[in-house]
């Protein structure tokens, strides 16, 4: 009994000290910086890897971009890259309605997890698109444009409302219709430097969600991770996959998570991430059989955390998990095209 009782108690110290805010890092909000890469500022003042969990967009303020790239914290499980020589200023910076204003440039938007309390509005000076559904969408203020790889944005046109949905684009201000755009064409730079954040984000999220198995997590939020030198998104439950087939995974659910992403262990996926998992991945065939995660919401009858609102990437897809190809080398960081990731102490910080 009272061997029981130690442990009881050394859990809760656990996790209350895990939960704690990570020293010289701020309580993630819409607007937190999340990574800088060469040159961006805010207000006129350069960023640099001292930016990184601490500078925050206020409403009125811009960040601006040279020859580098950023990435700030919306609601929890979506994330905003803004690519280079482009502006992005806040307008709202509250969970429940987050606009933000593209001023010129280009941006993409990856969202794991959406709640129907969010109101997440990107504006551009053509029109206003407000993001609705999980997913991947870009944004040109150059060109007026919006475009949806995965998802669905709502986009007031003239007298009537313009939905558009999976692979399809919509000129702001123009066309009433959406139309239709070559995906794999669309891979441009941006793009790739989008899908390895999202790897190193969901990776992370692993490394995390593992040290709150024990219990101290409730509800989903953005979590420190002093190893990737980043925030990440952990769900209150199951499992939430982006657009780019990265997992993020709820304590509960992190015990499925490949292999590979325990330990800091370096790992390299198939590109093809349709045929990765499943019946070739043992570690997850021992486990899911019939059972999809479709967003929050409660245990169904088919085995696995199923039903509510929202939409992420199925956990099965054609009778295995998906996943999509990448890259991590372990140690100390990572350092990637002049920008900074890795490295940095302190605990936990869970908002």
């Amino acid at each position: 009994m009272l061997q029981s009782r130690l442990i009881a108690v050394s859990s809760f110290i656990l996790a209350a000290s895990l939960s704690a805010p990570a020293y010289g890092v701020n309580p993630a909000r819409p607007g937190t910086i999340n990574y800088v890469e060469g040159q961006a500022s805010i207000a006129g003042q350069a960023l640099d890897a001292k930016a990184i969990g601490t500078a925050e967009l206020q409403p009125g303020q811009s960040l601006d971009t040279q020859s580098g790239k950023a990435e700030i914290l919306l609601t929890p499980g979506a994330f905003l890259r803004l690519g280079d020589n482009s502006s992005l200023t806040m307008l709202s910076p509250s969970l429940t309605d987050t606009e933000v204003r593209l001023e010129k440039g280009r941006a993409m938007v990856e969202v794991a997890e959406l709640y129907p309390e969010n109101n997440l509005v990107i504006m551009q000076r053509a029109g206003i698109v407000r993001i609705v559904k999980t997913g991947l969408y870009e944004f040109d203020a150059d060109h007026s444009l919006v475009r949806v790889y995965e998802g669905e944005a709502v986009v007031p046109q003239g007298n009537r409302d313009v939905t558009v949905k999976d692979k399809h684009e919509l000129t702001l201000g123009g066309s009433q219709n959406a139309e239709k755009f070559n995906e794999e064409q669309s891979q441009d730079d941006l793009y790739r430097w989008s899908s390895l954040r999202s790897s190193y984000t969901a990776e992370a999220n692993v490394d995390r969600a593992q040290n709150y198995s024990l219990g101290g997590w409730a509800g989903a939020g953005w979590d420190w991770d002093p190893y990737f030198d980043c925030y990440t998104f952990i769900p209150g439950d199951g499992v939430f996959y982006s657009a780019f087939g990265w997992g993020f995974y709820s304590p509960f659910f992190v015990g499925w998570a490949p292999f590979g992403f325990y330990g800091h262990f370096d790992h390299h996926f198939g590109p093809d991430w349709h045929h990765w998992g499943g019946a070739e991945n043992e570690h997850y065939a021992a486990h899911i059989e019939h059972g999809s995660y479709h967003g929050a919401g409660g245990f169904g009858h088919s085995g696995l955390y199923n039903g509510g609102h929202g939409a992420s990437h199925s956990m099965m897809a054609h009778g295995g998990a998906e996943h999509i190809g990448g890259e991590h080398f372990g140690g100390g960081g990572h350092f990637g095209g002049g920008g900074f990731h890795g490295g940095g102490g302190g605990g936990g910080g869970h908002r």
